[in-house]
């Protein structure tokens, strides 16, 4: 296999992660501290007050807000045994004003309202979630295969030993998990859940006990594996805290986490800026001449494959196989790279023989043998169209980086500004007939006013005589192309 490395970009406002495979971005990570929210973070709280009537407690975990805690989301409320019918325990049995308890934050404060909480803990993995009040092994229902599901729940069952306490839940990234994988995973989730009841015992309430892992150490966590040469990390502050890290949770990783310490941006050594610019845009060139067009929509992502000026096989039929060889690595690593999940639809370049496309389609598959999320490929279509999912896990990156354009509201082209002076001779038209003012002012952009004063200025002529009313113009400086007034004197 070949060697990956790993780069960790640090700044007080985002922290960037790029996958590097033969000196090619493979994939991007971004994470903004503003974007980071609390849900997932555990705190030891302090009962404010106690709301009978509304079942619920305003708890304080040191916001600027108190948080919210509804009867339903306590865990001794709930009745635990077989019996389902059982009434929950009212809130004012439970609860008492300045009683310390451990929650965790469901939901992020959202404008007035403060943080939602529940005493119901769990802690994520990378392949398990770790219930540390609860016995029993549960299983995502994504994962399908019944005889797959019940071989996971007993293998999981194996490696926990009667007497430690909590149950989990298996996450569909663990339907390939091996024994190791899954043993180290139990290992990690035990270790942070007896940091977080050592360190409730030894603060007073409110204290943050646990925060959900920042981008850097789940890259340690879920991204580092044999294949990873080394971990290059530009910020020395971040290094430290990741090296600390690495020592307590995850110990294989230390010998292959560095400190960059060149003159020169680290994501501008291996060209990583310029990638993120290209993985933005719609074309994407192939070393042959040949491009791929990546259209993202609302439902699905269509990707179009095109020859370009490649013409260099032996025949026609050479270019198009050759083409679409090389498409199907470089769609593969587009995928990764920008992050599209959902339906995709290929348009490879078509093909004549059955071989051809068999073997365009085995590339394909091998290609994205790399991507660590589920994906599944069906074969060429009745109109030799490739359809393929690919799990959302995050926003892709146009999502993240980018909105829509205030200029065109997202269509991908504006009016030309000649449909624009025809609109407007329209509109005045319109107005002369219901209104009778002195003098029309059109106020338009200054590509719009320049089109009236000369080539359309017959038109505009034409209309102020058959409405019998001036016309003048004015430039708007601040104005798009597609925007205009008309101001009747």
């Amino acid at each position: 296999m070949m060697s990956e490395e790993i780069l960790i970009n640090t700044t007080p406002q985002e922290t960037r992660v790029a996958l590097i495979l033969q000196g090619a971005v493979q994939e991007l990570h971004i994470e903004r501290t503003l974007s980071r929210g609390l849900a997932g973070n555990i705190y030891l709280g302090k009962v404010v007050r106690v709301l009978p009537g509304m079942q619920s407690a305003f708890i304080d975990i040191g916001l600027e807000r108190a948080a919210f805690l509804h009867v339903a989301d306590i865990w001794e409320a709930k009745p635990h045994d077989t019996q389902t019918n059982t009434t929950p325990i009212p809130i004012e049995k439970l609860l008492f004003d300045g009683q310390s308890l451990m929650v965790q934050v469901i939901k992020d404060p959202i404008g007035t309202k403060g943080a939602r909480l529940s005493t119901h803990i769990s802690i994520a993995g990378r392949m398990l979630v770790y219930l540390p009040q609860d016995s029993h092994i549960g299983i995502s229902q994504r994962i399908e295969n019944e005889a797959g599901r019940e071989q996971l729940r007993s293998k999981v069952q194996s490696f926990v030993s009667p007497e430690e306490k909590g149950g989990f839940i298996i996450r569909t990234m663990a339907e390939d998990a091996t024994d190791v994988d899954l043993q180290m995973d139990i290992s990690y989730l035990r270790k942070i859940w007896s940091s977080i009841i050592t360190q409730s015992k030894a603060q007073p309430a409110p204290a943050l006990l646990y925060q959900d892992l920042s981008l850097a150490q789940r890259v340690l966590r879920d991204f580092v594996d044999d294949n990873t040469s080394s971990i290059l990390v530009d910020s020395r502050e971040n290094f430290l805290r990741l090296q600390e890290f690495a020592t307590q949770y995850t110990p294989s990783v230390l010998p292959k986490l560095m400190h960059y310490r060149g003159e020169r941006p680290l994501f501008d050594l291996y060209g990583v800026e310029e990638e993120i610019e290209h993985a933005l845009s719609r074309r994407v060139s192939l070393k042959s001449g040949g491009y791929l067009i990546i259209d993202q929509t609302e439902a699905m992502t269509t990707i179009d494959v095109n020859t370009g000026s490649f013409v260099n096989g032996r025949n026609f039929d050479d270019t198009i196989y050759k083409t679409n060889l090389e498409a199907a690595h470089a769609i593969a690593r587009q995928l990764r790279l920008r992050n599209l999940g959902g339906i995709i639809i290929l348009d490879f370049i078509d093909m004549d023989t059955e071989e051809h496309k068999e073997v365009v389609l085995s590339e394909l598959h091998k290609a994205l043998q790399h991507d660590r999320t589920k994906i599944s490929v069906s074969g060429f279509s009745t109109l030799g169209l490739v359809e393929m999912t690919r799990k959302r896990t995050r926003e892709s990156l146009a999502h993240v980086l980018c909105e829509t354009c205030a200029v065109c509201q997202g269509k991908g082209q504006t009016k030309t500004a000649r449909t624009i002076c025809y609109e407007i001779l329209r509109e005045v038209l319109r107005e002369a007939k219901q209104f009778n003012p002195k003098e029309f002012r059109i106020l338009a952009s200054q590509v719009v006013i320049d089109l009236f004063l000369e080539e359309e200025s017959q038109h505009l002529a034409q209309l102020g005589d058959f409405i019998e009313k001036p016309i003048t113009l004015q430039v708007q400086a601040g104005y798009q192309q597609e925007q205009y007034d008309i101001i009747l004197m």
